[in-house]
């Protein structure tokens, strides 16, 4: 008898999320600034090895990439790090 209501007491567990709504969103605009910097560091390669392509060292690769991937990757910490004030 005593097994019987232990397992009735484990089974009305309700389930419950790590994250709050505002971290799952938090981190998706985390992955779309990584997924923006990866888009912006590809291409500026060249058909043809004998022919040098200067796109491959514009801007957009030097330094805007770089820098939407690290806000990216700062972006997904803030989201696993934050807690709401009122929980």
């Amino acid at each position: 008898m005593a097994k019987e209501i232990k397992n009735q007491e484990d089974t009305k567990r309700e389930f419950a999320f790590v994250f709050n709504k505002i971290n799952y969103i938090i981190m998706i605009v985390g992955v779309v600034l990584l997924a923006l910097g990866y888009i912006f560091l590809s291409g500026g390669g060249s058909d043809d090895p004998n022919v040098f392509n200067p796109d491959m060292f514009n801007g957009r690769r030097l330094y805007l990439a770089p820098i939407l991937i690290i806000l990216g990757l700062v972006t997904e910490i803030v989201a696993i790090m934050y807690k709401p004030k009122n929980d």
